[in-house]
């Protein structure tokens, strides 16, 4: 089982639009607001270079916004 968190904001589209596909497809993920949580902010900002969200860690890859393709790739849906 893949281990999934999601790092977004309460104010961000495209980190809702990752976390519904996530969910439309039955994925389980830890959603970390990086918003409320400044330690878990640096954390993303560490792994993934970028301040913005949302970043996706998928059994340590890193993807960078909402990037289906790779997402599913990933996930093998």
């Amino acid at each position: 089982m893949a281990k999934i968190r999601v790092f977004s904001t309460k104010s961000c589209p495209y980190c809702y639009m990752l976390k519904d596909y996530l969910n439309d497809h039955n994925v389980k993920f830890d959603d970390i607001d990086v918003g409320a949580d400044y330690n878990a902010a640096m954390e993303m900002i560490r792994i993934s270079g970028q301040r913005g969200v949302p970043v996706a860690d998928i059994n340590g890859n890193v993807v960078v916004g909402f990037d289906q393709q790779r997402i599913a790739k990933l996930l093998e849906l």
